[in-house]
């Protein structure tokens, strides 16, 4: 209150500054060095104070240099400057280097050993009380002759350098070491190798010598599969489409908690500006504001793209070292130690989010006790319209988003979370112990991870727009991954059966089945009862009746495909809006097709959990019209 007041009153003396901002006054000598009139430094530190900044940062936004800065700063106060720090020479342990990352402490004293032998204490401008360090350095002058000014990203990247091997190792060994029977590292443990091998093994064995009673036991299993994922469909529909009810949201106050949001990003150079720009709308106090883009170090093509924006201070790069796993969990299990958030934010690099997100879920976990661990924003496809793929896709967007995890939520069953648009309660984040690297549906195991330690998940109503592959050869990589990361989570959280119904409730328990294990399932013995269906009825149609066990099969595969279709059209159908429902006809022609292809990437996603199963099939994102 006042500051456009302030902004506009000249500065006649001493007693109008020191009754304003006292702040300038200590301040003098450093203006006074970078030539900058007290007239505009109070501007400067108006406009700071508004952004819940101080002087030294405003300077900074205003254009002056942080090296020009430090050099005028450590002039005044009568001690030494530098621009560089040598990471190799700082000492500092690893707990207090994470510390200080974590709570961007720069301004905390950290050693450096001079080449000299002598040790100095190095402090940077961030928050900094000029007026206290002037004192000690009078009481003290042999402090002064120890003491040296850096810039604060400059210590930063140093103690970040430093602490890069720590950061690594517990980026990919973190979970393994505190939970490994929760760690995707192992994939099957040998009872569960076995029985797949038996599996594998006996399928093509029966159809030799026992065809007729192999294609039945199939049929059966297939059934089971089918009917379990129809009874969820069907559940979540006569649930009814929820009542989306945005709620008032409030502009958060000055003193909100802190948001760290984290982007990570891969050979997306394409999409920076877009990003960005999404980004910069996001309404959240710039001050309890800290977005990291993390990046793989090598990616230079996508460092390049962001180096040509100048980031604003509360936007920072992380560069992630390239090693294995080669995954966006172990990216964003690098980042996360980085962050000094109370609430943990992920988006993707081609998300739009409603700019009132972040206060959506802050006002949620405000109104909910410490057990709503992850609020779940819905994703909603922007290019629908553009091919069959697109508009598949963002039916099955729809479907999930808008029908089935409002359903969960609303009956507190476990929820598979999206990749994107997750706000986590940072606290519960790091007690089930954060991303697993090696798992690469990471949305999904967290989603189980957390309930089987007793949090909730819940949904929200501020959607994040995003584009859908277009192209097969986009398509099939991205959902053989899903397929495969849904595998690896069903198999981890299989290890021990009675303890995961223990953790989860029965209720939950049989929805994880469904959802990990009976979706893949169904969609990979879909061509067995299609093709059934079609020999047998050309079979009926050519040569009339088939015999009792034939017509039993071909009954059930009709039931199979027909209540299977009806409960994934019914489902995306309820919550579409009146505008999304034209042209459903193509939605219905297209889904047998698109049941096939989903079948492709089962198969495919099978394959690579046994050749490749942490490799991570990079998704390229297009720019769209409505993103330009």
């Amino acid at each position: 209150p006042g500051a456009p007041e302030l902004e506009k009153r000249q500065v006649g003396d001493d007693g109008f500054v020191e009754m304003s901002l006292p702040e300038l006054l200590e301040w003098q000598g450093v203006l006074a060095r970078l030539g900058i009139p007290l007239q505009s430094a109070l501007e400067i530190a108006v406009r700071a104070k508004g952004k819940g900044g101080d002087l030294a940062s405003g300077l900074l936004a205003s254009g002056v240099g942080a090296a020009r800065l430090v050099r005028a700063m450590a002039a005044d106060l009568g001690i030494a400057a530098a621009d560089h720090v040598d990471a190799e020479r700082l000492i500092v342990s690893e707990e207090h280097a994470l510390a200080l990352l974590r709570h961007r402490g720069g301004h905390v004293p950290v050693k450096l050993l001079e080449r000299g032998g002598q040790v100095s204490f190095l402090i940077t401008p961030e928050r900094i009380r000029l007026d206290l360090v002037r004192q000690r350095v009078r009481a003290s002058p042999a402090l002064a002759s120890r003491l040296k000014l850096v810039p604060a990203a400059e210590l930063r990247r140093a103690i970040l350098h430093r602490s890069s091997a720590v950061l690594e190792r517990k980026a990919i060994n973190g979970l393994f070491d505190r939970f490994p029977q929760m760690s995707a590292r192992v994939v099957a443990q040998a009872w569960q190798g076995i029985v797949v091998g038996f599996v594998l093994a006996a399928v093509p064995v029966g159809f030799l010598l026992w065809p007729l009673e192999t294609l039945t036991v199939l049929h059966g299993l297939a059934t089971f599969f089918f009917l379990t994922c129809v009874a969820l469909r069907f559940a979540a529909l006569a649930g009814g489409r929820p009542r989306v009810v945005r709620p008032r949201l409030l502009m958060p106050p000055a003193d909100a908690p802190r948001f760290s949001v984290l982007v990570a990003l891969y050979k997306e150079a394409d999409l920076i500006p877009y990003l960005l720009s999404a980004l910069d709308r996001l309404v959240w106090p710039r001050d309890r504001l800290e977005i990291k883009l993390v990046c793989e170090a090598d990616d230079a093509a996508t460092l390049e793209a962001i180096r040509a924006h100048r980031l604003p201070p509360h936007i920072e790069v992380v560069e992630v070292p390239p090693g294995q796993p080669r995954t966006k969990p172990k990216a964003l299990a690098y980042a996360l130690p980085l962050t000094g958030g109370e609430f943990v934010t992920l988006y993707d690099a081609e998300d739009r989010p409603d700019p009132m997100q972040l206060v959506e879920a802050w006002q949620r976990f405000r109104a909910s006790g410490p057990d709503l661990a992850v609020v779940q924003a819905p994703l909603e496809i922007s290019n629908g319209r553009e091919n069959m793929i697109a508009r598949m896709f963002a039916f099955e967007y729809a479907a999930l988003f808008r029908g089935l995890l409002p359903w969960l939520s609303r009956r507190r069953l476990v929820l598979p979370l999206g990749g994107t648009s997750n706000h986590f309660r940072r606290e519960a984040l790091d007690k089930v112990g954060g991303w697993d690297p090696f798992n690469v549906t990471e949305d999904a195991d967290l989603g189980m991870r957390l309930a089987r330690f007793g949090y909730r998940a819940e949904t929200i109503s501020c959607r994040t727009r995003e584009s859908a592959p277009t192209r097969f050869e986009v398509w099939l990589p991205q959902r053989t991954r899903w397929f495969k990361g849904w595998s690896q989570t069903w198999l981890v959280h299989m290890r021990a059966p009675s303890s995961l119904a223990s953790n989860l409730g029965l209720g939950s328990f049989l929805v994880a089945q469904v959802l990990f294990g009976g979706m893949l399932a169904s969609v990979m013995l879909h061509p067995v009862l299609l093709l059934t269906m079609v020999m047998l009825a050309v079979e009926l149609l050519s040569t009339g009746p088939i015999g009792p066990g034939r017509s039993v099969l071909f009954l059930v595969d009709v039931i199979n495909i027909i209540c299977g279709y009806l409960s994934f059209l019914l489902l995306g159908w309820q919550t579409l809006d009146e505008s999304e429902r034209r042209g459903f006809w193509k939605v219905v022609l297209f889904t047998p097709l698109y049941w096939m292809m989903l079948s492709v990437a089962g198969w495919r996603a099978l394959w690579q959990l046994w050749r490749r199963p942490h490799h991570w099939e990079k998704t390229p994102h297009e720019v769209y019209a409505d993103e330009a």
